[in-house]
């Protein structure tokens, strides 16, 4: 049976911490699926398509890396994809303890599914989409943070 991981997020936009995870968890499994989660609380700063796009460009060498967009509990989403891994990163002890919690019950819900934690590079711990998203809004150069197939795109616009 095949390694398949679900690495869940809203990569609004992606970032240069979420490359680092991705690239560190690839020799642990057969298939990464970057799952965009739709979250009506949240309003992106950019498209699920645009977000579906930049992970496309940058694993197109990758056949082992795939986005999707998906809906819903994200265990549930494991089960349609046959996901028994969910791939979580985690830059500070408080992120720990958060992402624990949502483990902890999506272990509850399905013991056959199982978090795995990575830690970001030091150099990333800063990184957060969130501080991304405020660079950008506010006309500053997002560059350091974003891979360049990102930064290139946003520049276009």
């Amino acid at each position: 049976m095949p390694r398949i991981c679900l690495f869940p997020g809203t990569f609004d936009p992606v970032t240069l911490g979420h490359v680092d995870i991705i690239n560190r968890a690839l020799p642990l499994f057969d298939k990464i699926v970057v799952g965009i989660g739709l979250n009506s609380a949240k309003a992106p700063m950019f498209s699920a398509e645009q977000r579906l796009d930049w992970i496309a460009e940058i694993y197109k060498d990758e056949e082992r890396v795939v986005g999707a967009v998906y809906e819903g509990l994200t265990i549930d989403y494991c089960r349609t994809i046959d996901a028994r891994f969910i791939l979580r990163g985690i830059r500070y002890v408080s992120d720990f303890e958060y992402e624990k919690t949502i483990a902890d019950a999506n272990r509850t819900l399905d013991k056959s599914i199982e978090t795995i934690f990575l830690t970001g590079e030091p150099k990333y711990t800063s990184v957060a989409s969130t501080i991304v998203r405020d660079i950008l809004r506010n006309g500053g150069n997002a560059a350091p943070f974003i891979p360049e197939v990102v930064a290139n795109s946003i520049k276009r616009k």
